[in-house]
Formats: C-alpha cells, sequence, structure tokens
C-alpha cells in the first residue's frame, strides 16, 4: 500500500467563464452605449423642448437601462424575457407552434417532413476513404453541411483513474486540433438513453446459436434473452460534426463538399478512438433516419428493431421521418406519442469538479422513458481565439481598475481571464460550450417525475439548468445528433447579444 504522501491526487477541472464586455458597472457595452446616448438626448430634449419632456425622456432611458440592469438568478435581462415572450406571443398568433404532416396534414406533397429548423433540411448519402457511407444532411438557411459519427463510449466503470485522465486529455486534444479544422462550424456530442427492448440481444445471439449445441446450454440462452432486457436501458452516443459549405463568399454544391469530407472522415474517427469514444463510424442516412424517427416517436423504436429481427429492415427516407403532429407549447413539446421538455444550462460548475461530474445526469434514470444530453461546442480558430481571450482580459483589467472599490467577484474574474489568457498562450485550444437537456415521456402524467428527475440530476452535475420556455421545439430539434448551430438561426447578431 502506497504512502499517503506517495499516493496520486485526481486532477481537477475548471475555469469555465463567459466573456462579458467593458461597460459601466454593471452594464455591458450596449448598456453603456444606451445610457450615455440617453444622457445626451435628455440634455438635448431639456435645452430645446423644456422640463416635461426632458421628464419623459429620461424616464424612457431609465426604463432601457432597468431592463438591461435586472437580471434573474439565470443571467437573462428584462429585454431578453420579454423578447422571448413576444416571439412565444406570434408563435401562439400566428399559429406557428402547431404542426400537421402526412396526407391530411399541411407539409408539402403529403410527406412527413421535419418540423421548424429542420424543415428545410436535405440528406444524401456519399462513401469516405475507407468506402464507408456516410450521411451528409445539407441546412440550405444556414449552408450547413453535418457529418454524424457513431460511437461506443468504454465507461469509467472498473477502469484505472490514470486511463480516464488519459482520456479526458486526448478529448482536449482533439477538441483544440479541430480549430485547425477548416470549414468547422459546430460540434455537438449527444448522449442518449432509452429503455432496452431486447431485440439487438435476441438478433445477436439468434444469429450464433448453434443448432448442434446442447439442450442445457441454449435453454439458458433462452433464458438470459427472455429476461435480460426487463428494466435495463441502452446508452448511445453520436458526435456531430457542422461544416459551413461559404468559401470567399461562394457555396459549395453538395457534392462537392462530399468528396471534401469524405477525405477528412477516416482521421477524424481514428483520433476520437484515443478519447474514450470506443470505435468510431460514420453513421449511414439510414440510421440516421431510424434515430431521428425514434426521436419524434419512441415507439417507432420497437418497431424497427422487430423488423430488423424479421430480416426485414424498413427503408426510410428523410421525408417520411418527422411527427405527424407536434405542439410546441410555452413549457413543453407534445410529438406522436410523446410529450418532452428541454432545459438549456445557464451557468456552468463554479469552482473545480472532477471528471465524473456528469456521470448521474448521463446514466439511466427510471422516471424518464427517454434522456438526451447535448453538448454543443463552437471551436475557436487559433487567431481568434487569441483575440477573444485578449479582449477579455481587457475587459476584466477596465471593470476592476475603474472601480473604487471593486468586488471579489471582479477580482476573481480578473484572475480567471489571466489564467485563460495565459494558457491559450501557451499553446490551449478555446472552445465555447453549452449544453441541452431534453426528457422524454409517454404519458403527461409521467412529467412532473421527469422535471423533478432532471432537476435533481443538475445540482448533481453542480450545473444550473434553465427551462427553455417558449422555444421548446426549436431545443428540441438542436438537441439531436444533426448538427444544428442555434446562433446561426438567432435573428439577433452575436455580436448585439454578447454586448447586454
Amino acid at each position: 500500500m502506497a504512502e499517503p504522501s506517495q499516493r496520486r491526487s485526481e486532477p481537477t477541472y475548471g475555469n469555465w467563464r463567459r466573456p462579458r464586455s467593458a461597460g459601466l458597472g454593471q452594464l455591458g457595452a450596449l448598456g453603456t452605449v444606451v445610457l450615455m446616448t440617453g444622457v445626451i438626448a435628455v440634455v438635448i430634449t431639456a435645452a430645446v423642448g423644456g422640463l416635461l419632456p426632458a421628464v419623459a425622456m429620461c424616464v424612457a432611458v431609465l426604463a432601457s437601462v432597468s431592463s438591461l440592469l435586472a437580471k434573474d438568478h439565470h443571467g437573462r435581462s428584462g429585454i431578453q424575457r420579454m423578447t422571448a415572450r413576444g416571439g412565444w406571443w406570434r408563435a401562439r398568433t400566428t399559429g406557428s407552434r402547431l404542426y400537421r404532416s402526412g396526407p391530411l396534414g399541411r407539409a408539402r406533397w403529403g410527406t412527413f417532413q421535419l418540423p421548424g429548423l429542420l424543415a428545410q433540411s436535405q440528406l444524401s448519402e456519399a462513401r469516405d476513404s475507407f468506402d464507408r457511407p456516410f450521411a451528409l444532411l445539407a441546412v440550405p438557411a444556414t449552408g450547413h453541411f453535418t457529418i454524424v459519427l457513431a460511437t461506443e463510449p468504454e465507461g469509467a466503470s472498473l477502469v484505472d483513474q490514470e486511463q480516464v485522465d488519459i482520456w479526458v486529455a486526448r478529448w482536449g486534444e482533439w477538441l483544440a486540433a479541430l480549430g485547425e479544422e477548416p470549414g468547422l462550424a459546430g460540434v455537438s456530442v449527444t448522449v442518449e438513453t432509452a429503455p432496452d427492448t431486447g431485440q439487438r440481444l435476441r438478433r445477436a445471439v439468434a444469429g450464433r446459436v448453434d443448432a448442434n449445441s446442447p439442450l442445457i446450454a441454449r435453454q439458458v440462452l433462452r433464458e438470459v434473452v427472455d429476461s435480460y432486457p426487463v428494466g435495463s436501458a441502452t446508452v448511445k452516443a453520436w458526435v456531430s460534426l457542422t461544416y459551413t459549405s461559404t468559401v470567399r463568399g461562394q457555396r459549395r454544391r453538395t457534392d462537392e463538399m462530399a468528396r471534401e469530407l469524405s477525405t477528412r472522415l477516416p482521421g477524424l474517427t481514428q483520433n476520437l478512438m484515443g478519447t474514450g469514444a470506443g470505435s468510431a463510424t460514420p453513421v449511414s442516412a439510414q440510421q440516421l433516419c431510424e434515430l431521428v424517427r425514434t426521436a419524434y416517436d419512441p415507439q417507432a423504436g420497437a418497431l424497427i428493431e422487430d423488423a430488423y429481427v424479421q430480416g426485414e429492415p424498413p427503408i426510410l427516407t428523410w421525408a417520411d421521418v418527422g411527427p405527424a403532429a407536434a405542439d410546441a407549447s410555452w413549457g413543453a413539446y407534445r410529438h406522436d406519442g410523446a410529450i418532452s421538455v428541454s432545459w438549456a444550462m445557464s451557468q456552468a460548475p463554479r469552482g473545480e469538479v472532477h471528471s465524473s461530474v456528469l456521470w448521474k445526469l448521463l446514466a439511466p434514470h427510471g422516471s424518464v422513458d427517454r434522456k438526451r444530453v447535448t453538448l454543443l461546442y463552437r471551436v475557436l480558430d487559433p487567431g481568434v481565439a487569441a483575440k477573444v481571450v485578449e479582449t477579455d482580459q481587457r475587459n476584466a483589467d477596465f471593470r476592476v481598475n475603474s472601480a473604487q472599490r471593486p468586488s471579489q467577484r471582479a477580482i476573481r474574474e480578473q484572475r480567471a481571464a489571466l489564467a485563460t489568457a495565459q494558457e491559450e498562450a501557451r499553446g490551449a485550444g478555446l472552445v465555447d460550450f453549452g449544453m441541452l437537456v431534453c426528457a422524454t415521456v409517454h404519458g403527461e402524467e409521467r412529467l412532473p417525475e421527469a422535471e423533478a428527475a432532471i432537476e435533481n440530476l443538475a445540482s448533481t452535475a453542480r450545473i444550473s439548468l434553465r427551462r427553455v420556455y417558449g422555444s421548446q421545439d426549436s431545443a428540441f430539434a438542436a438537441g439531436l445528433p444533426v448538427g444544428l448551430v442555434l446562433a446561426r438561426h438567432v435573428n439577433v447578431p452575436e455580436s448585439v447579444r454578447s454586448a447586454l
């Protein structure tokens, strides 16, 4: 037994921070501009129009600034909450929150077209350098193309901590290397847990049973197949990589993107294997259709597996994987025979955490029929990353130096910004990340239990989750392994959002 001084300490991870723009007090850059412009407008109004118009102008300026300062515990300002309410009111008034497809619906050609952000998406299939088929999903609205990799995570059970640390380090190296990937717009990792129907085990055993084997052995296998899936769950994971088709102001065609990405896939899958993701293989068009169809109609998953067991795999097209009916309410999303609720991470873990911090959140839970946890990454180019960390450090220094008595939070942010800048200067990559959590149940009576389970799991992961009110349908689609980059689907420019 090793002495206490010789024991290897488990590494911790942290220093996640949200960059803030420079401004007066708690105001960002946009709030400071609104305040200064309002002061000038009040002075001019008082000089030209008199006292009463100046007072009215002052009240309007104070209301605008107050809407930027009044933030809830998730960091959302009043103007952001009012914008969400306005968008929801518009969706409810126009009826766009309701969706009907199929022969009796309103979808074009009577198909089961996907709703919302995926309505105009197009699916094709190509082959990589290893002659493996891979699905290529195009989103014309943003000019993005997505490829999906299916992985088989090895898990951390009965694995030495040293091996886990190696996996974490290699995952960081893989993400950092993506900063050199030309045209990469976003990366997402989706981990889904769902009840196991037992059909995969039945199909695997049936194909390996020898008719000349002892009767007792076949009876044991039959009993295992019948009893093992009861109460068990499946865990699946996918990695989606989204590329932009725009080069020097011109969009490339689907066949051009397919040829380019086919040469990159072998290297991406091989490098991913050393991160603990296990065997990584491209997802074919048929497999992508099956997983999206199952997400919108969970009951279809059992039918698809039964078809494979019978030797008659279903032939699905992208025009037939959407729901027959969907209803996006203020806080939930009803689709076909299920109802889902999505949350977004509003704050990363504060302080230091261990590598197992997300273990309970990712594990199956008895109160949730189907659960998806999606990590959204945007890997910054090394040149852009250097500018971001330098700007963030200057803004943090400004907040500390401009205050007579800077708060401890401002001082801590200054130190964190300095540490991030130093790590980036040593060659570390810079990644913006977020998280979406989706819980799906088969009956509305189970919804409160699932909501309580997710909120409890979030506390074990030391993250803060905010329910995606008014945008449940969009959050559901973004949580699927289809590579949607939400920042490109928002009308408000990113520069304006970051300055709030």
